[in-house]
């Protein structure tokens, strides 16, 4: 068998997590796969799967090499669209990854703008927090937030967002407007138990930082019912300030305590290969990046 079948069915392997489930993804047997992969560690002389009662897991070397082979299998594929002039015409699926809530406030429309410009393509969208793994997670383009860690990504900027606190108009008639951060502890708060979501609301005060854990009145499993219930006069919400965009555009939501806010947030844009992108990948980019650049909810100040 070939040294590039092996890898095929190592990365198969990999991704289903389960030899039974690669076989099947395969169209071979389940020992077939087995002998395939046997013969794959034989021949590298280390151990790529730990086999037990619940299946198979990678080992060390093997999380290693699996994002090798998916590199190996993606530029192969890449060399083999070029080759047949598929790669100046943009086609086949793109997947972008969107921190929560970015698609409803910022991202839908553009996304409906470039999937009837370029009719081909399939837009897969994804939520994710922090900075994704781009290869490993199967992500061709990503929107971040904060700093970017040192990576072989391209990054394009789009502007910066800002956490807020803010709150109905019709809460802050009932309630009174907080002046500073100590205030908070006479007013109701609205929150989420969400992961990525901290309890404490963290403040600027001159050179130093104020950490605040209001009392919620209520906690939402998600930050859009959290949003929603803030626009209904629960209480104060924190939130960046794209996620309440279009609440904070309509008048639905004011911000208060804007002088003790916390720094601006860069936002970008970051996918792999720069000019060698697949041709879906680079239209992408010049379609939405000015589209971004405009939007307001990236104009933090």
């Amino acid at each position: 068998m070939s040294r590039y079948r092996q890898v095929q069915t190592f990365a198969a392997v990999a991704q289903a997590g389960s030899l039974a489930a690669a076989a099947r993804q395969l169209g071979q047997s389940p020992a077939t796969v087995m002998r395939t992969i046997a013969a794959l560690e034989a021949r590298l002389q280390t151990s790529l799967l730990m086999r037990g009662p619940r299946g198979v897991a990678l080992s060390p070397a093997g999380e290693q090499f699996a994002q090798s082979c998916r590199l190996v299998l993606e530029q192969t594929a890449q060399a083999e669209r070029s080759a047949a002039g598929m790669h100046a015409s943009p086609d086949g699926q793109l997947t972008v990854a969107l921190p929560l809530l970015m698609d409803l406030q910022v991202f839908t429309p553009i996304a409906v703008a470039y999937l009837n410009a370029f009719p081909d393509v399939r837009l897969d969208i994804r939520a994710c927090e922090g900075v994704p793994k781009l290869l490993k997670e199967g992500i061709d383009i990503a929107l971040v937030l904060g700093q970017l860690p040192n990576s072989s990504e391209f990054a394009v900027p789009l502007g910066a967002v800002r956490p807020i606190v803010c709150a109905s108009p019709a809460y802050l008639g009932k309630w009174g407007r907080p002046s500073t951060p100590e205030d908070l502890k006479a007013h109701r708060a609205v929150a989420t138990n969400a992961a990525g979501y901290d309890a404490h609301w963290h403040f600027r005060c001159g050179r130093s930082i104020r950490s605040v854990k209001p009392t919620p009145a209520l906690t939402c499993t998600t930050q859009r019912a959290a949003i929603h219930a803030a626009t209904l006069g629960l209480g104060l919400i924190r939130c960046m300030s794209y996620e309440a965009h279009d609440e904070l555009r309509r008048g639905l939501l004011e911000p208060v305590l804007s002088a003790f806010a916390g720094p601006d947030v860069p936002v970008q844009l970051i996918y792999r290969h720069g000019r060698r992108a697949e041709a879906r990948v680079r239209t992408f980019i010049d379609f939405a990046a000015p589209q971004l650049r405009a939007h307001p909810a990236f104009q933090a100040r």
